[in-house]
């Protein structure tokens, strides 16, 4: 009998161990080779394990065990040849059924009426009278039925237009374990909080002149691109901007030293089966309107289909999160670590705005940006966010050099 022992291969530099997530196939099928037999967590990402070799698999762990790399966790008999599903077996036929002999029951004694059974106590049956409640639609919980004046009370509640305080439905309860990747996501968070002194500093744009070139090229675009033109874009384009302006945002820390990167690689957080992921896009600075929508459609496919590998979510300079998809119109963005800021996108909304000394309704939007004070001031944070307004207020000036086909590339 040839025997494939499979162990777990690294999913990335620095991770030792992963969690078996899901097992996609029982003790003793058969596997065809490069079949997903397995989705594994690690604390960067979710991972497919596909079968090395055809064959029936044994398996060597189980769903929620944490294994370390180079573990084996399931043997694949290659010689075992795929079998044929088996005949349902016949039924078996039923046996005749013997008619059992009528039970006779034995006659129950005649309930005693009395003049309590059922009937309300004096002050009951005032409550009853006053509310106009049917004393045979109440339960008594007196001696032999009879209802009492806490029962009247009890059922004129509804009759005043309230509810009964009741435990109604189920209340059951469910545990489950949390994730590697949850787990990681969770101690990364609760440590940004901690050693980060992080502040959010907010402010408004005015997207009216993307909606117009959005609506006047949206279909141009995505004919000549084979893309959308989405916000991403040109938040993207005036995030790369604004981060040349503002250098020490594009910055981290590492112990006592600042680093500062001459390149923008900007983490785009996207929501999966598996929850958050940021992705990156590498060089954004270098991107134009149709690369950085091509690179977030993809990486966005990559995150739906758990295909997401971690070294397209390792790095990043600066991340750009967007919970108004969601609907959210303001929030305090968490900083993703090592870096020192994030910028917060929220739900567009038609508001009225003081333009030129007159009242017009423009589609605004919040923008949140928390930082690292530790690294940066309040001037540069201020500054970026504003060079991120200006940016999307004006694209066509500012992101376009006064060309919108040229800088669409139409």
């Amino acid at each position: 009998m040839s025997v494939l022992e499979m162990k777990v291969p690294s999913p990335g530099e620095s991770i030792t161990e992963v969690e078996i997530a899901t097992w996609l196939v029982k003790d003793g099928d058969y596997v065809e080779k490069d079949q997903p037999i397995a989705e594994v967590d690690s604390d960067k990402a979710t991972l497919e394990l596909p079968a090395e070799e055809s064959g029936i698999i044994t398996l060597k762990a189980e769903e929620g065990d944490v294994v370390q790399v180079g573990q084996v966790v399931c043997l694949i008999d290659r010689d075992a040849a795929k079998l044929a599903g088996d005949a349902p077996a016949a039924p078996a036929a039923e046996a005749p059924k013997v008619a059992e002999p009528a039970k006779q029951e034995a006659p129950k004694p005649a309930a005693t009426q009395t003049y309590a059974t059922g009937a309300p106590s004096p002050a009951a049956k005032k409550i009853l009278d006053e509310k106009g409640i049917d004393a045979s639609q109440v339960s008594g919980s007196g001696r032999d039925g009879r209802i009492s004046k806490s029962d009247a009370e009890l059922a004129a509640v509804p009759a005043l237009g309230g509810n009964p305080i009741s435990a109604t439905g189920s209340r059951s309860t469910t545990t489950t374990k949390l994730s590697v990747l949850r787990r990681k996501i969770a101690q990364r968070l609760v440590s940004v909080k901690n050693e980060t002194a992080m502040l959010t500093t907010f402010n408004e744009v005015d997207m009216s002149e993307i909606f117009r070139l959005r609506k006047q090229y949206k279909e141009e675009f995505a004919q000549k691109h084979g893309v959308g033109l989405g916000f991403m874009s040109f938040f993207t384009k005036a995030v790369t901007r604004a981060l040349q302006m503002y250098p020490d945002v594009n910055a981290s820390i590492d112990g006592d030293f600042k680093v500062n990167y001459d390149f923008c690689d900007i983490s785009i957080a996207v929501s999966g089966p598996k929850g958050l992921m940021v992705p990156v896009l590498r060089n954004a600075e270098n991107m134009s309107f149709q690369s950085v929508e091509a690179n977030i459609k993809d990486l966005a496919v990559k995150v739906r289909d758990g295909k997401i590998t971690v070294d397209e979510m390792t790095g990043g300079t600066f991340t750009i999160t967007n919970g108004g998809t969601f609907g959210s119109m303001m929030s305090t963005p968490i900083i993703n670590p090592p870096q020192s800021a994030i910028l917060g996108m929220h739900n567009i909304i038609q508001r009225p705005v003081a333009v030129d000394g007159q009242v017009v309704i423009r589609p605004m939007m919040y923008v949140a940006m928390s930082y690292d004070h530790r690294i940066i001031d309040g001037k540069e944070s201020v500054g970026f966010l504003v060079a991120v307004k200006e940016a999307i207020d004006n694209p066509v000036a500012i992101l376009m050099g006064g060309d919108e086909r040229k800088g669409l590339g139409l």
